[in-house]
C-alpha cells in the first residue's frame, strides 16, 4: 500500500463526478481502507493495491478543517451515520468535492466492525456554501495552538448552527 506523500504538488485541477458516479469504500474501525470500487480508484488517481492497506486519510485534503474530521469521527463511532460534503485530494494534487454518507458495519453482536462510505456528486451551490464555512473553521483551527485546533475549528460550526436553529444533519441536508 501506498502512504501519504508529503511532496503531493496541490494543483487548481477540478475532477468532477459524474451525476451517476458512486465512490465506494470500506475501512476497518481505524480507518485502514479494506475494499474501494473502480471510481474510488478512478478518482483518486491511485491503484488498488495503494489504497488496500492504506489509510483513508491518503486522500485527505489540506483545505478541509481537522474538525470536520473530528464531528465525522464522533459521529461514526457512536454508531450513527454521517453526512457531510468533503474536499478530497487525488495522488496528482488535482481535488475532488462528494458528498459523503458514512455508516459503520457491525457485527453479530452489535460491535462496529468498520465503515462504509458512499460518496455521490455534490450540489455545486452545496459545495459552495459548505467551501466558505470551511474556509472559517480553518482559520480557527490556524489561529490557535495545534492542541486547541478541532475546539477552534468546531466552535464557527456550532456557532453557525445556533445562529440557524438548526441541527448539523438538518443543515447538511438543507445546504
Amino acid at each position: 500500500f501506498a502512504m501519504k506523500s508529503k511532496f503531493i504538488t496541490l494543483t487548481l485541477n477540478e475532477k468532477k463526478m459524474r451525476d451517476g458516479d458512486f465512490i465506494v469504500s470500506k475501512t476497518d474501525k481505524t480507518g485502514i481502507i479494506t475494499y474501494c470500487n473502480p471510481i474510488f480508484i478512478e478518482f483518486s488517481g491511485y491503484q488498488e493495491h495503494e489504497l488496500i492497506g492504506a489509510q483513508h486519510n491518503i486522500i485527505r485534503h489540506p483545505d478541509m478543517p481537522r474538525s470536520a474530521f473530528a464531528l465525522l469521527w464522533n459521529t461514526i463511532s457512536k454508531g450513527d451515520e454521517f453526512f457531510g460534503y468533503v474536499k478530497n485530494m487525488s495522488k496528482n494534487g488535482d481535488f475532488y468535492w462528494v458528498f459523503a454518507h458514512i455508516s459503520p458495519d457491525f457485527d453479530f453482536n452489535g460491535n462496529i466492525i468498520g465503515y462504509t462510505s458512499v460518496r455521490r456528486c455534490p450540489k455545486l451551490q452545496a459545495v459552495q456554501t459548505i467551501e466558505q464555512i470551511y474556509k472559517q473553521m480553518l482559520q480557527a483551527e490556524k489561529s490557535v495552538a495545534t492542541k486547541d485546533a478541532i475546539d477552534a475549528g468546531t466552535k464557527i460550526l456550532l456557532d453557525l448552527l445556533k445562529q440557524k436553529g438548526l441541527p448539523y444533519e438538518q443543515l447538511i441536508h438543507l445546504i
